[in-house]
Protein backbone atom coordinates (compact mmCIF):
# COMPACT_ATOMS: atom_id res chain seq x y z
CA UNK A 1 0.00 0.00 0.00
CA UNK A 2 1.46 3.53 -1.00
CA UNK A 3 1.84 5.79 2.28
CA UNK A 4 1.63 3.77 5.22
CA UNK A 5 2.48 6.50 7.45
CA UNK A 6 0.54 9.38 7.99
CA UNK A 7 4.16 11.31 8.12
CA UNK A 8 4.13 10.97 4.53
CA UNK A 9 1.28 11.73 3.50
CA UNK A 10 1.86 15.75 5.06
CA UNK A 11 -0.44 15.23 8.35
CA UNK A 12 0.08 17.75 11.12
CA UNK A 13 -0.53 18.23 14.50
CA UNK A 14 -3.77 19.01 15.29
CA UNK A 15 -3.63 23.13 15.36
CA UNK A 16 -6.97 25.33 15.66
CA UNK A 17 -7.77 28.70 14.33
CA UNK A 18 -10.86 31.17 13.88
CA UNK A 19 -14.74 31.39 13.19
CA UNK A 20 -14.84 31.68 9.19
CA UNK A 21 -11.50 29.72 8.74
CA UNK A 22 -10.31 33.49 7.99
CA UNK A 23 -7.20 35.55 9.62
CA UNK A 24 -6.34 39.38 8.95
CA UNK A 25 -2.59 39.98 7.50
CA UNK A 26 -0.80 42.90 8.19
CA UNK A 27 0.13 44.87 11.14
CA UNK A 28 -1.79 47.94 12.25
CA UNK A 29 -0.95 51.04 13.90
CA UNK A 30 -3.83 52.96 15.64
CA UNK A 31 -4.79 54.86 18.61
CA UNK A 32 -6.01 53.10 21.92
CA UNK A 33 -9.22 50.56 21.09
CA UNK A 34 -11.90 48.95 22.18
CA UNK A 35 -12.75 45.63 21.39
CA UNK A 36 -16.15 43.54 22.45
CA UNK A 37 -16.15 39.83 23.03
CA UNK A 38 -19.63 37.94 23.00
CA UNK A 39 -18.51 35.15 25.69
CA UNK A 40 -20.17 34.87 29.71
CA UNK A 41 -19.05 38.58 30.07
CA UNK A 42 -19.83 40.59 27.61
CA UNK A 43 -18.89 43.47 28.75
CA UNK A 44 -15.46 42.52 29.07
CA UNK A 45 -12.82 44.35 27.11
CA UNK A 46 -9.74 44.32 25.23
CA UNK A 47 -7.71 47.17 25.81
CA UNK A 48 -4.65 47.72 23.56
CA UNK A 49 -2.54 50.43 22.28
CA UNK A 50 -0.47 51.05 19.09
CA UNK A 51 2.62 50.34 20.82
CA UNK A 52 1.83 46.45 21.46
CA UNK A 53 1.08 44.02 19.27
CA UNK A 54 0.23 41.62 22.38
CA UNK A 55 -2.53 40.39 23.82
CA UNK A 56 -2.89 40.87 27.57
CA UNK A 57 -3.34 38.49 30.56
CA UNK A 58 -6.49 40.17 30.47
CA UNK A 59 -7.28 40.15 27.07
CA UNK A 60 -6.66 35.61 26.94
CA UNK A 61 -9.02 35.23 30.07
CA UNK A 62 -11.67 38.03 28.16
CA UNK A 63 -11.24 35.39 25.17
CA UNK A 64 -11.88 32.66 26.88
CA UNK A 65 -15.74 32.93 28.49
CA UNK A 66 -16.60 30.09 29.34
CA UNK A 67 -14.02 26.92 29.06
CA UNK A 68 -10.15 27.67 28.51
CA UNK A 69 -8.78 28.94 25.66
CA UNK A 70 -5.81 27.44 24.66
CA UNK A 71 -3.52 29.85 23.46
CA UNK A 72 -0.67 27.40 22.37
CA UNK A 73 -2.88 25.27 19.75
CA UNK A 74 -4.05 29.54 18.73
CA UNK A 75 0.08 30.30 18.30
CA UNK A 76 0.76 26.76 16.18
CA UNK A 77 -2.30 27.84 13.55
CA UNK A 78 -0.64 31.29 13.06
CA UNK A 79 3.32 29.75 12.48
CA UNK A 80 1.37 26.41 10.69
CA UNK A 81 -0.24 28.35 7.95
CA UNK A 82 2.31 31.12 5.55
CA UNK A 83 3.72 33.25 8.83
CA UNK A 84 1.49 34.54 11.24
CA UNK A 85 -0.27 37.73 11.30
CA UNK A 86 -0.97 40.37 13.26
CA UNK A 87 -3.16 39.40 16.55
CA UNK A 88 -5.23 42.36 16.70
CA UNK A 89 -5.98 42.16 13.02
CA UNK A 90 -7.65 38.81 13.93
CA UNK A 91 -9.39 40.70 15.86
CA UNK A 92 -10.92 43.44 13.43
CA UNK A 93 -11.87 40.54 11.07
CA UNK A 94 -13.56 38.21 13.75
CA UNK A 95 -15.56 41.84 14.91
CA UNK A 96 -16.14 42.97 11.42
CA UNK A 97 -17.48 39.05 10.03
CA UNK A 98 -20.07 39.34 13.22
CA UNK A 99 -21.36 42.75 12.39
CA UNK A 100 -20.92 42.68 8.64
CA UNK A 101 -24.68 43.25 6.95
CA UNK A 102 -25.70 40.96 3.89
CA UNK A 103 -25.05 41.33 0.22
CA UNK A 104 -26.75 43.37 -1.94
CA UNK A 105 -26.04 42.26 -5.72
CA UNK A 106 -24.72 38.89 -6.83
CA UNK A 107 -21.35 38.24 -7.65
CA UNK A 108 -19.52 38.02 -10.40
CA UNK A 109 -19.12 34.62 -12.36
CA UNK A 110 -16.51 33.28 -13.47
CA UNK A 111 -15.43 33.74 -17.47
CA UNK A 112 -14.41 30.62 -19.77
CA UNK A 113 -12.08 31.11 -22.62
CA UNK A 114 -12.38 29.13 -25.76
CA UNK A 115 -9.06 29.47 -27.13
CA UNK A 116 -7.84 26.94 -30.01
CA UNK A 117 -4.63 26.40 -30.75
CA UNK A 118 -3.46 25.81 -34.60
CA UNK A 119 -0.18 24.46 -34.92
CA UNK A 120 1.48 23.83 -38.24
CA UNK A 121 -0.55 27.20 -39.14
CA UNK A 122 1.18 28.28 -42.46
CA UNK A 123 0.79 24.71 -44.23
CA UNK A 124 -1.73 23.94 -46.48
CA UNK A 125 -4.42 22.27 -43.59
CA UNK A 126 -3.38 24.24 -40.87
CA UNK A 127 -3.82 28.16 -42.56
CA UNK A 128 -7.62 26.95 -43.74
CA UNK A 129 -8.06 25.77 -40.11
CA UNK A 130 -7.18 29.27 -38.86
CA UNK A 131 -9.60 30.67 -41.71
CA UNK A 132 -12.60 28.57 -40.56
CA UNK A 133 -12.04 29.43 -37.16
CA UNK A 134 -11.89 33.22 -37.42
CA UNK A 135 -15.11 32.96 -39.59
CA UNK A 136 -17.19 30.97 -36.94
CA UNK A 137 -15.33 34.25 -34.13
CA UNK A 138 -13.32 31.24 -32.32
CA UNK A 139 -10.49 32.83 -30.79
CA UNK A 140 -6.86 31.85 -32.23
CA UNK A 141 -3.83 31.52 -31.55
CA UNK A 142 -1.00 29.85 -33.75
CA UNK A 143 1.95 28.14 -33.47
CA UNK A 144 4.57 28.84 -35.73
CA UNK A 145 8.52 28.72 -36.59
CA UNK A 146 8.55 31.93 -38.84
CA UNK A 147 7.22 35.04 -37.56
CA UNK A 148 7.01 36.96 -40.95
CA UNK A 149 5.46 34.30 -42.98
CA UNK A 150 2.79 33.77 -40.31
CA UNK A 151 2.07 37.81 -40.51
CA UNK A 152 2.29 37.89 -44.18
CA UNK A 153 0.11 34.65 -44.64
CA UNK A 154 -2.95 35.10 -42.01
CA UNK A 155 -2.10 39.08 -40.96
CA UNK A 156 -0.53 41.59 -38.67
CA UNK A 157 -2.64 40.41 -36.05
CA UNK A 158 -2.17 37.08 -35.64
CA UNK A 159 -2.06 35.84 -32.03
CA UNK A 160 1.20 34.03 -32.52
CA UNK A 161 3.19 31.72 -30.44
CA UNK A 162 7.32 31.40 -31.97
CA UNK A 163 8.62 27.63 -31.68
CA UNK A 164 9.49 24.61 -33.04
CA UNK A 165 8.12 20.90 -32.00
CA UNK A 166 11.33 19.70 -32.76
CA UNK A 167 12.83 21.96 -30.26
CA UNK A 168 11.17 21.56 -26.53
CA UNK A 169 12.95 24.19 -25.01
CA UNK A 170 10.80 26.86 -27.27
CA UNK A 171 7.63 25.43 -25.63
CA UNK A 172 7.33 26.95 -22.38
CA UNK A 173 4.01 25.60 -21.49
CA UNK A 174 3.23 29.35 -19.75
CA UNK A 175 3.29 29.79 -23.48
CA UNK A 176 0.01 27.90 -23.42
CA UNK A 177 -1.68 28.82 -20.55
CA UNK A 178 -5.67 29.42 -21.16
CA UNK A 179 -5.48 27.09 -24.48
CA UNK A 180 -8.71 24.67 -24.15
CA UNK A 181 -8.40 22.85 -27.64
CA UNK A 182 -5.60 22.05 -30.05
CA UNK A 183 -5.64 21.23 -33.89
CA UNK A 184 -2.36 19.91 -34.44
CA UNK A 185 -1.54 20.30 -38.36
CA UNK A 186 2.05 19.76 -37.82
CA UNK A 187 3.57 17.72 -40.53
CA UNK A 188 6.90 16.13 -41.62
CA UNK A 189 8.17 18.16 -44.74
CA UNK A 190 8.38 16.16 -47.88
CA UNK A 191 9.42 17.92 -51.70
CA UNK A 192 10.17 17.24 -55.29
CA UNK A 193 13.60 16.15 -55.25
CA UNK A 194 14.00 18.37 -58.36
CA UNK A 195 13.18 21.47 -56.51
CA UNK A 196 9.48 22.99 -56.53
CA UNK A 197 8.24 26.61 -57.25
CA UNK A 198 8.21 29.07 -54.70
CA UNK A 199 4.49 28.49 -54.24
CA UNK A 200 5.37 24.78 -53.83
CA UNK A 201 2.50 23.50 -57.30
CA UNK A 202 4.15 20.25 -57.29
CA UNK A 203 3.60 19.74 -53.37
CA UNK A 204 -0.07 20.86 -54.01
CA UNK A 205 -0.70 18.33 -56.21
CA UNK A 206 0.41 15.49 -54.21
CA UNK A 207 3.09 12.76 -53.48
CA UNK A 208 1.78 11.20 -56.15
CA UNK A 209 3.06 13.07 -59.09
CA UNK A 210 6.63 13.49 -58.13
CA UNK A 211 9.13 11.68 -57.10
CA UNK A 212 9.48 13.10 -53.08
CA UNK A 213 12.08 13.29 -50.50
CA UNK A 214 12.83 14.81 -47.08
CA UNK A 215 13.07 18.35 -46.47
CA UNK A 216 14.30 19.75 -43.42
CA UNK A 217 14.01 18.08 -39.91
CA UNK A 218 13.32 13.96 -40.20
CA UNK A 219 10.19 12.21 -39.27
CA UNK A 220 11.56 10.52 -36.22
CA UNK A 221 12.03 14.49 -35.47
CA UNK A 222 9.29 16.12 -36.49
CA UNK A 223 5.86 13.03 -35.73
CA UNK A 224 7.18 11.20 -32.96
CA UNK A 225 9.77 13.26 -30.62
CA UNK A 226 7.93 17.11 -31.66
CA UNK A 227 5.02 15.10 -30.74
CA UNK A 228 6.49 13.81 -27.18
CA UNK A 229 7.32 18.39 -26.76
CA UNK A 230 4.37 19.19 -27.79
CA UNK A 231 2.07 16.75 -26.00
CA UNK A 232 4.04 17.95 -22.90
CA UNK A 233 3.54 21.73 -23.74
CA UNK A 234 -0.28 21.66 -23.69
CA UNK A 235 -1.09 18.97 -21.68
CA UNK A 236 -1.64 21.02 -18.75
CA UNK A 237 -4.01 23.56 -20.68
CA UNK A 238 -6.47 20.71 -22.27
CA UNK A 239 -6.52 18.70 -19.36
CA UNK A 240 -7.32 14.84 -19.07
CA UNK A 241 -10.36 12.43 -19.96
CA UNK A 242 -10.26 11.19 -16.69
CA UNK A 243 -9.82 14.20 -14.76
CA UNK A 244 -6.61 15.18 -12.63
CA UNK A 245 -5.86 13.96 -9.32
CA UNK A 246 -4.96 16.25 -6.32
CA UNK A 247 -4.91 14.30 -3.64
CA UNK A 248 -5.25 10.36 -3.75
CA UNK A 249 -3.62 7.07 -2.79
CA UNK A 250 -3.47 4.88 -6.15
CA UNK A 251 -1.11 7.56 -7.64
CA UNK A 252 0.89 7.96 -4.46
CA UNK A 253 -0.44 11.76 -4.37
CA UNK A 254 -1.49 11.19 -0.87
CA UNK A 255 1.65 13.64 0.80
CA UNK A 256 1.51 16.45 -2.04
CA UNK A 257 -0.58 18.55 0.53
CA UNK A 258 0.42 19.42 3.78
CA UNK A 259 -2.78 19.35 5.88
CA UNK A 260 -3.53 20.89 8.81
CA UNK A 261 -6.43 22.07 11.49
CA UNK A 262 -7.90 25.20 11.04
CA UNK A 263 -10.53 25.50 13.71
CA UNK A 264 -12.48 28.44 15.74
CA UNK A 265 -9.73 28.48 18.40
CA UNK A 266 -8.87 32.34 17.50
CA UNK A 267 -12.20 33.53 18.33
CA UNK A 268 -12.18 31.60 22.14
CA UNK A 269 -13.98 28.61 20.57
CA UNK A 270 -12.74 25.28 21.89
CA UNK A 271 -13.65 22.90 18.66
CA UNK A 272 -10.63 20.87 17.19
CA UNK A 273 -10.04 18.83 14.73
CA UNK A 274 -7.65 17.07 13.00
CA UNK A 275 -6.60 15.19 9.34
CA UNK A 276 -5.39 11.19 9.74
CA UNK A 277 -4.60 9.17 7.42
CA UNK A 278 -6.95 5.60 7.57
CA UNK A 279 -4.54 2.54 5.93
CA UNK A 280 -7.92 0.16 5.65
CA UNK A 281 -10.77 3.11 5.57
CA UNK A 282 -11.49 2.96 1.67
CA UNK A 283 -14.81 1.68 -0.10
CA UNK A 284 -12.33 -0.59 -1.76
CA UNK A 285 -10.04 -1.66 1.69
CA UNK A 286 -7.30 0.69 0.90
CA UNK A 287 -5.98 4.13 2.16
CA UNK A 288 -8.15 7.13 2.90
CA UNK A 289 -7.74 10.68 4.17
CA UNK A 290 -9.97 11.46 7.02
CA UNK A 291 -11.53 14.29 8.63
CA UNK A 292 -12.57 14.32 12.39
CA UNK A 293 -13.01 16.22 15.13
CA UNK A 294 -15.07 17.59 17.79
CA UNK A 295 -17.23 20.59 17.25
CA UNK A 296 -18.78 23.03 19.83
CA UNK A 297 -20.45 26.37 20.02
CA UNK A 298 -18.39 26.94 23.52
CA UNK A 299 -17.06 30.39 23.58
CA UNK A 300 -19.31 31.63 20.21
CA UNK A 301 -17.49 28.81 18.51
CA UNK A 302 -18.83 26.14 15.98
CA UNK A 303 -16.25 25.65 13.43
CA UNK A 304 -13.53 23.07 12.69
CA UNK A 305 -11.55 22.65 8.79
CA UNK A 306 -8.73 21.27 7.38
CA UNK A 307 -6.53 23.50 5.35
CA UNK A 308 -3.50 22.66 3.21
CA UNK A 309 -0.34 24.84 3.37
CA UNK A 310 -0.59 26.84 0.34
CA UNK A 311 0.88 25.31 -2.54
CA UNK A 312 4.59 26.14 -3.85
CA UNK A 313 3.20 25.98 -7.49
CA UNK A 314 -0.32 27.32 -7.96
CA UNK A 315 -2.75 24.31 -9.17
CA UNK A 316 -3.49 25.23 -13.16
CA UNK A 317 -6.69 23.61 -13.24
CA UNK A 318 -8.83 25.73 -16.03
CA UNK A 319 -8.87 23.11 -18.76
CA UNK A 320 -11.10 21.18 -16.44
CA UNK A 321 -14.79 22.53 -15.17
CA UNK A 322 -15.19 21.75 -10.92
CA UNK A 323 -13.94 19.35 -8.59
CA UNK A 324 -14.68 16.05 -7.34
CA UNK A 325 -14.67 14.58 -3.81
CA UNK A 326 -14.97 11.05 -2.69
CA UNK A 327 -16.22 10.58 0.59
CA UNK A 328 -17.90 8.48 3.02
CA UNK A 329 -20.69 11.03 4.16
CA UNK A 330 -22.16 11.28 8.11
CA UNK A 331 -25.33 13.01 6.82
CA UNK A 332 -23.90 16.23 7.74
CA UNK A 333 -23.64 19.42 4.97
CA UNK A 334 -19.71 20.65 4.19
CA UNK A 335 -18.19 23.15 2.61
CA UNK A 336 -15.32 22.88 -0.04
CA UNK A 337 -12.83 26.26 0.30
CA UNK A 338 -11.01 26.97 -2.55
CA UNK A 339 -8.22 29.76 -2.21
CA UNK A 340 -6.37 31.73 -5.21
CA UNK A 341 -4.17 33.77 -3.56
CA UNK A 342 -1.18 33.45 -0.99
CA UNK A 343 -2.67 36.26 1.46
CA UNK A 344 -3.42 35.14 4.48
CA UNK A 345 -6.77 37.34 4.95
CA UNK A 346 -8.67 36.85 1.64
CA UNK A 347 -11.30 35.64 -0.28
CA UNK A 348 -12.32 31.92 -0.13
CA UNK A 349 -14.33 30.36 -3.02
CA UNK A 350 -16.96 28.48 -1.52
CA UNK A 351 -19.41 25.56 -1.82
CA UNK A 352 -21.42 23.90 0.47
CA UNK A 353 -22.34 19.93 -0.08
CA UNK A 354 -24.63 17.09 1.64
CA UNK A 355 -23.52 13.62 2.55
CA UNK A 356 -25.34 10.58 3.05
CA UNK A 357 -25.07 8.86 5.96
CA UNK A 358 -22.91 5.96 6.15
CA UNK A 359 -22.64 5.79 2.26
CA UNK A 360 -19.87 6.26 -0.33
CA UNK A 361 -20.73 9.04 -2.91
CA UNK A 362 -18.94 11.51 -5.37
CA UNK A 363 -19.73 14.73 -4.74
CA UNK A 364 -18.93 17.25 -7.82
CA UNK A 365 -18.58 20.78 -7.38
CA UNK A 366 -18.90 23.12 -10.26
CA UNK A 367 -16.70 25.95 -10.72
CA UNK A 368 -19.53 27.92 -11.56
CA UNK A 369 -21.31 27.24 -8.41
CA UNK A 370 -18.66 28.56 -5.95
CA UNK A 371 -19.30 31.17 -4.01
CA UNK A 372 -17.18 33.79 -2.88
CA UNK A 373 -16.73 34.43 0.80
CA UNK A 374 -15.13 37.03 2.98
CA UNK A 375 -15.26 37.17 6.49
CA UNK A 376 -18.66 34.68 6.55
CA UNK A 377 -20.24 36.79 4.06
CA UNK A 378 -20.65 36.80 0.20
CA UNK A 379 -17.83 39.35 -1.67
CA UNK A 380 -20.16 40.94 -4.33
CA UNK A 381 -16.88 42.57 -6.06
CA UNK A 382 -15.02 39.88 -5.71
CA UNK A 383 -13.26 38.93 -9.14
CA UNK A 384 -13.83 35.73 -11.05
CA UNK A 385 -12.74 32.57 -10.15
CA UNK A 386 -9.59 31.90 -11.46
CA UNK A 387 -9.57 27.92 -11.77
CA UNK A 388 -5.31 28.33 -13.09
CA UNK A 389 -4.75 29.72 -10.00
CA UNK A 390 -5.03 27.60 -7.15
CA UNK A 391 -2.99 28.44 -4.07
CA UNK A 392 -4.62 25.66 -1.27
CA UNK A 393 -7.80 23.70 -0.47
CA UNK A 394 -9.73 23.29 2.70
CA UNK A 395 -12.70 21.25 3.70
CA UNK A 396 -14.78 22.83 6.92
CA UNK A 397 -17.54 21.20 8.98
CA UNK A 398 -19.35 24.52 10.48
CA UNK A 399 -22.22 25.80 12.54
CA UNK A 400 -22.34 29.00 9.63
CA UNK A 401 -23.61 28.85 6.42
CA UNK A 402 -23.30 32.40 4.65
CA UNK A 403 -24.48 35.86 5.50
CA UNK A 404 -25.72 34.64 8.51
CA UNK A 405 -27.06 31.84 7.65
CA UNK A 406 -26.95 28.66 9.67
CA UNK A 407 -26.22 25.28 8.94
CA UNK A 408 -29.54 22.49 9.11
CA UNK A 409 -27.21 19.91 9.94
CA UNK A 410 -25.00 21.01 12.59
CA UNK A 411 -25.17 19.38 15.70
CA UNK A 412 -22.21 19.71 18.17
CA UNK A 413 -20.09 16.50 18.90
CA UNK A 414 -17.84 13.97 17.32
CA UNK A 415 -18.19 14.10 13.35
CA UNK A 416 -15.86 11.74 10.97
CA UNK A 417 -15.81 12.46 7.05
CA UNK A 418 -13.57 10.30 5.30
CA UNK A 419 -12.41 11.36 2.15
CA UNK A 420 -10.45 9.02 -0.70
CA UNK A 421 -9.51 11.44 -3.34
CA UNK A 422 -10.00 14.71 -4.83
CA UNK A 423 -9.88 15.35 -8.18
CA UNK A 424 -10.78 17.88 -11.10
CA UNK A 425 -13.00 16.77 -13.63
CA UNK A 426 -13.93 17.82 -17.02
CA UNK A 427 -18.04 17.73 -17.69
CA UNK A 428 -20.00 15.62 -19.69
CA UNK A 429 -20.13 15.19 -22.73
CA UNK A 430 -16.66 15.54 -23.10
CA UNK A 431 -14.91 16.90 -26.64
CA UNK A 432 -12.09 16.52 -27.84
CA UNK A 433 -9.02 19.06 -26.69
CA UNK A 434 -6.71 17.65 -28.80
CA UNK A 435 -7.64 17.16 -32.95
CA UNK A 436 -4.50 15.82 -35.05
CA UNK A 437 -4.31 15.20 -38.69
CA UNK A 438 -2.40 12.12 -39.67
CA UNK A 439 -2.39 10.28 -42.65
CA UNK A 440 -3.96 7.25 -43.90
CA UNK A 441 -1.56 4.23 -44.51
CA UNK A 442 0.46 4.64 -41.12
CA UNK A 443 -0.28 0.76 -40.69
CA UNK A 444 0.77 -0.53 -43.42
CA UNK A 445 4.10 -0.71 -44.16
CA UNK A 446 4.66 -3.52 -41.95
CA UNK A 447 1.22 -4.93 -42.76
CA UNK A 448 1.54 -9.09 -43.33
CA UNK A 449 0.67 -10.07 -46.72
CA UNK A 450 -0.18 -6.08 -47.91
CA UNK A 451 0.47 -5.87 -51.70
CA UNK A 452 3.00 -2.49 -51.51
CA UNK A 453 2.31 -2.14 -55.81
CA UNK A 454 -1.04 -1.58 -54.86
CA UNK A 455 -0.55 0.98 -52.27
CA UNK A 456 0.45 5.03 -52.24
CA UNK A 457 3.73 6.19 -52.50
CA UNK A 458 4.40 7.35 -49.01
CA UNK A 459 3.51 3.40 -47.93
CA UNK A 460 6.00 2.06 -50.84
CA UNK A 461 8.32 4.49 -49.78
CA UNK A 462 8.43 4.44 -45.74
CA UNK A 463 11.95 3.72 -45.57
CA UNK A 464 13.27 5.75 -48.02
CA UNK A 465 11.06 8.56 -46.20
CA UNK A 466 12.78 8.26 -43.16
CA UNK A 467 10.52 5.77 -41.99
CA UNK A 468 7.58 8.90 -42.28
CA UNK A 469 4.71 6.40 -41.77
CA UNK A 470 6.10 4.57 -39.09
CA UNK A 471 6.97 7.55 -37.17
CA UNK A 472 3.51 9.60 -37.47
CA UNK A 473 2.14 5.84 -36.02
CA UNK A 474 4.30 6.28 -33.07
CA UNK A 475 3.39 9.36 -32.96
CA UNK A 476 -0.59 8.79 -32.83
CA UNK A 477 0.63 6.37 -29.98
CA UNK A 478 1.57 8.98 -27.98
CA UNK A 479 -1.75 10.90 -28.44
CA UNK A 480 -3.85 7.73 -27.58
CA UNK A 481 -1.81 7.13 -24.25
CA UNK A 482 -1.65 10.67 -22.99
CA UNK A 483 -5.01 10.91 -21.44
CA UNK A 484 -6.61 14.10 -23.26
CA UNK A 485 -9.32 14.22 -25.20
CA UNK A 486 -8.50 13.13 -28.55
CA UNK A 487 -9.38 12.39 -32.20
CA UNK A 488 -6.88 11.67 -35.15
CA UNK A 489 -7.87 12.38 -38.65
CA UNK A 490 -6.18 10.16 -41.09
CA UNK A 491 -7.21 11.70 -44.52
CA UNK A 492 -5.90 10.23 -47.75
CA UNK A 493 -3.95 12.01 -50.59
CA UNK A 494 -4.35 15.34 -50.48
CA UNK A 495 -5.54 17.93 -52.97
CA UNK A 496 -6.19 21.60 -53.55
CA UNK A 497 -9.46 21.31 -54.72
CA UNK A 498 -12.36 22.55 -53.05
CA UNK A 499 -14.56 21.07 -50.70
CA UNK A 500 -17.99 19.59 -50.74
CA UNK A 501 -17.64 16.21 -52.41
CA UNK A 502 -19.51 13.68 -50.78
CA UNK A 503 -17.09 11.68 -48.09
CA UNK A 504 -16.16 8.06 -47.32
CA UNK A 505 -15.08 7.84 -43.44
CA UNK A 506 -13.81 4.55 -42.42
CA UNK A 507 -11.56 2.55 -39.57
CA UNK A 508 -8.82 0.04 -40.04
CA UNK A 509 -6.34 1.79 -42.34
CA UNK A 510 -7.27 -0.14 -45.49
CA UNK A 511 -8.81 2.74 -47.65
CA UNK A 512 -6.60 5.02 -50.37
CA UNK A 513 -7.97 7.80 -52.47
CA UNK A 514 -7.95 12.07 -52.36
CA UNK A 515 -9.77 14.65 -49.95
CA UNK A 516 -9.36 17.75 -50.41
CA UNK A 517 -7.37 19.85 -47.61
CA UNK A 518 -10.82 22.49 -46.97
CA UNK A 519 -12.41 19.42 -46.22
CA UNK A 520 -10.15 18.36 -44.11
CA UNK A 521 -10.07 21.83 -42.16
CA UNK A 522 -13.51 21.85 -42.21
CA UNK A 523 -14.17 18.43 -40.00
CA UNK A 524 -11.34 18.94 -37.94
CA UNK A 525 -12.78 21.80 -36.50
CA UNK A 526 -16.37 20.30 -36.16
CA UNK A 527 -15.05 17.94 -34.47
CA UNK A 528 -13.89 19.86 -31.45
CA UNK A 529 -17.73 19.94 -30.98
CA UNK A 530 -18.45 16.56 -31.11
CA UNK A 531 -18.98 13.94 -28.22
CA UNK A 532 -19.03 11.58 -30.70
CA UNK A 533 -15.63 11.99 -32.22
CA UNK A 534 -13.48 11.70 -28.51
CA UNK A 535 -11.30 9.07 -28.47
CA UNK A 536 -11.75 8.28 -32.54
CA UNK A 537 -9.47 7.55 -35.02
CA UNK A 538 -10.50 7.16 -38.48
CA UNK A 539 -9.47 7.61 -42.30
CA UNK A 540 -11.25 9.82 -44.64
CA UNK A 541 -11.81 10.62 -48.20
CA UNK A 542 -14.13 11.58 -51.17
CA UNK A 543 -16.03 9.61 -53.69
CA UNK A 544 -14.70 11.54 -56.13
CA UNK A 545 -11.78 9.61 -57.94
CA UNK A 546 -7.95 10.39 -59.07
CA UNK A 547 -9.27 10.42 -62.06
CA UNK A 548 -11.51 12.87 -62.17
CA UNK A 549 -11.03 16.62 -61.00
CA UNK A 550 -13.78 17.94 -58.31
CA UNK A 551 -14.99 21.10 -59.09
CA UNK A 552 -18.00 23.57 -57.68
CA UNK A 553 -19.96 26.34 -59.08
CA UNK A 554 -19.33 29.29 -57.17
CA UNK A 555 -22.74 31.08 -57.56
CA UNK A 556 -24.31 27.45 -56.53
CA UNK A 557 -21.89 25.87 -54.04
CA UNK A 558 -22.76 22.43 -52.07
CA UNK A 559 -24.11 23.01 -48.38
CA UNK A 560 -22.22 22.85 -45.36
CA UNK A 561 -22.18 19.15 -44.56
CA UNK A 562 -23.24 17.90 -40.47
CA UNK A 563 -20.06 15.89 -40.20
CA UNK A 564 -21.83 14.68 -36.90
CA UNK A 565 -23.41 12.42 -38.83
CA UNK A 566 -20.03 10.64 -39.97
CA UNK A 567 -18.69 11.01 -36.65
CA UNK A 568 -21.47 8.85 -35.02
CA UNK A 569 -20.93 6.06 -37.09
CA UNK A 570 -17.59 5.98 -35.94
CA UNK A 571 -16.23 3.08 -33.28
CA UNK A 572 -13.61 2.78 -30.22
CA UNK A 573 -10.72 1.62 -29.99
CA UNK A 574 -9.86 0.73 -34.19
CA UNK A 575 -6.56 1.57 -35.03
CA UNK A 576 -5.58 -0.24 -38.18
CA UNK A 577 -2.67 -1.52 -35.64
CA UNK A 578 -5.00 -5.14 -35.14
CA UNK A 579 -3.76 -6.27 -38.40
CA UNK A 580 -0.07 -5.67 -36.68
CA UNK A 581 -0.75 -7.39 -33.44
CA UNK A 582 -2.83 -10.38 -34.48
CA UNK A 583 -5.91 -9.25 -33.03
CA UNK A 584 -9.59 -8.86 -34.66
CA UNK A 585 -10.47 -4.97 -35.25
CA UNK A 586 -13.83 -3.88 -32.68
CA UNK A 587 -16.62 -3.95 -34.89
Amino acid sequence: MNCPSSSCCGVSPPVLANPRGEFAAGCSTRTTQKAHFFGSRPSSQIIYSPTSSHLSRRAVIALAGKQSWDIGRFAKTLFFFNGPPNPLKIVESIMSSITASAPTEAPKKAETSDLVLVTGATGGIGRRVVDVLRKKGVPVRVLVRNAEKARTMLGPDVDLIIGDVTKGDTLDPKYFKGIKKVINAVSVIVGPKEGDTPDRQKYSQGIKFFEPEIKGPSPEMVEYLGMQNLINAVKESVGLSEGKLLFGFKANLCGKFVWGALDDVVMGGVSESAFQIQPTGSETGEATGLFKGTVSTSNNGGFTSIRTKNFTVPEDLSAYDGVELRVKGDGRRYKLIIRTSYEWDTIGYTASFDTTKGEWQSVRIPFSSLIPVFRARTATDAPPFDASNITALQLMFSKFEYDGKLNPTFAEGQFELPFSSIKAYISEPITPRFIHVSSAGVTRPERPGLDLSKQPPAVRMNKELGSILTYKLKGEDLIRESGVPYTIVRPCALTEEPAGADLIFEQGDNITGKISREEVARLCVAALASPSAVGKTFEVKSTVPFSEPFVIDPSNPPPEKDYEVYFKELKDGITGKEALEGTPALV
